[in-house]
């Protein structure tokens, strides 16, 4: 038996499975990776995602924001691998996603409870007031975003370096991993600080962790019992036909 089965047969007979993502379920949707030698970090400053920068040097940093965020992610879409996790959801098999991704794309698949661990980029929110925007209710310029109630400074609602992860995040994350029997890891090197801890939540409460990924991480040595060497969509595809053959 090799592992897609043996993952197969583990996500069948699962009481209560989670899945934790991150970047690799995205970059089959054209979304790019942060990190490594083609990272969009290699293409743009970082610095311009601190908070700090933010507020106090807002036009350099929303220039930059928005033409990665909003004008390179204008056409991404969910891929097999979302829509295959909001079908195991709606068919009773998945009870949740927590995210690392930003991206929107499992609620676009259909998904409906996702933890978004690091935020989303479809809303904004009021420095001053507090007034959440969706996206469409505003019209992006190249001019830092304000609020129409009051005028302040509108922030992408979404985790910049320099802010804490939202409480309700994190707690919703680890109560989903330790409720957990089975955990699917897919895309993610677990290399960021806290996210990473998702999983190690879910194997100290006794999960199987299954991990998917084309390329070895810092879990697949130490948390995970079955690893899956492939891109997202294929493993996901794989395995959806053999749960649901």
């Amino acid at each position: 038996m090799d592992n897609l089965e043996k993952a197969a047969n583990k996500i069948r007979k699962s009481t209560y499975l989670s899945c934790f993502t991150g970047a690799g379920i995205s970059i089959e949707s054209g979304i790019p990776v942060f990190r490594g030698a083609d990272g969009l970090y290699s293409k743009f400053d970082q610095s311009l995602l601190e908070i700090s920068s933010y507020r106090h040097n807002t036009a350099e940093s929303w220039k930059g924001i928005k033409a990665v965020f909003y004008d390179s992610f204008v056409n991404a879409r969910p891929n097999p691998a979302h829509e295959i996790l909001a079908k195991w959801e709606n068919n009773g098999l998945l009870k949740s996603v927590t995210t690392q991704n930003i991206d929107n794309l499992h609620r676009e698949a259909g998904s409906k409870y996702v933890i978004e661990y690091h935020g989303n980029k479809e809303y904004f929110v009021c420095f001053d007031c507090g007034e959440r925007y969706a996206n469409e209710e505003l019209k992006l310029t190249d001019n830092p975003p304000k609020c129409l109630k009051c005028g302040g400074l509108l922030k992408p609602d979404f985790i910049f370096f320099g802010e804490p992860i939202p409480t309700d995040a994190a707690n919703q994350s680890y109560e989903e991993a330790q409720k957990s029997d089975v955990q699917l890891i897919i895309g993610t090197t677990g290399t960021v600080q806290p996210a990473s801890y998702v999983p190690h939540y879910a194997k100290k409460a006794g999960a199987l962790i299954i991990e998917i990924n084309p390329v070895e991480s810092s879990f697949t040595t130490s948390i995970s019992d079955i690893f899956i060497k492939m891109k997202a969509s294929e493993a996901m595809q794989k395995l959806d036909k053999l749960i649901f053959p």
